[in-house]
């Protein structure tokens, strides 16, 4: 038996004997875990920096000096790759973990609004609802036939047909229209002849030199 199966099977038979973390619980332990990596990653680095300038120093001078550190750098770089896969493993747990207790908070929250319209509409009854909007609906009737009742006009002017008022107005009018024609004098025609239009001497004249002037020319 591995010792990764032997934890896993030591780790869920205590989680059957006491109950399990909290997210928030789980969330501070996943963030102190993070914050210990990137300490030990920044370590690995300074000291990758300095097996690279005591490999860098020796050169050919000491090169056994030199293969050593440069041996003590791959094995810094191995496990710094190593915790940088670890880090990516371990921040994707916590978003996943932080959505969980997201979508568990936000559901729990609608609950208690679903149970708090369940007490609201408890005391509702639907009949007396139903009944109310109808003595609502009966009494807007009652409104508008009051004020159609009001706006509607009374009294004398209801007696009569406006269409024969208005034929009998036509009437008035074309009487007064034949009274004003008949006291109308027209001209009287006179019976002698008139004079015919006298013709000017001015224009006797101009067409006697007419006259002459073509005669001369033709001789």
């Amino acid at each position: 038996m591995s010792k990764i199966t032997k934890l896993f099977k030591t780790s869920s038979g205590s989680s059957r004997s006491k109950k399990g973390p909290s997210a928030q619980e789980a969330l501070f332990k996943l963030r102190e875990t993070e914050e210990m990596l990137t300490k030990k990653q920044e370590y690995l680095e300074k000291k990758i920096e300095q097996e690279l300038a005591t490999a860098k120093k020796h050169g050919t001078k000491n090169k056994r000096a030199a293969l050593q550190a440069l041996k003590r750098k791959k094995r810094l770089e191995k496990q710094l790759t190593q915790i940088d896969g670890t880090l990516s493993t371990i921040e994707f747990q916590r978003e996943a973990l932080e959505n969980s207790h997201t979508n568990t908070e936000v559901l729990k929250n609608m609950g208690y609004a679903a149970n708090a319209m369940k007490t609201v509409h408890k005391n509702m009854d639907l009949d007396k609802i139903d009944e109310l909007m109808h003595d609502i609906h009966e009494q807007q009737d009652v409104a508008q036939e009051i004020s159609e009742a009001i706006s509607r006009p009374v009294g004398f002017g209801e007696e009569f047909d406006e269409d024969e008022l208005l034929a009998e107005l036509e009437e008035l009018e074309q009487e007064d229209l034949n009274q004003q024609m008949s006291n109308v004098t027209l001209p009287s025609v006179p019976s002698s002849k008139l004079p015919s239009r006298p013709v000017s001497t001015r224009k006797k004249v101009e067409d006697d030199d007419d006259m002459n002037m073509l005669a001369a020319w033709a001789s």
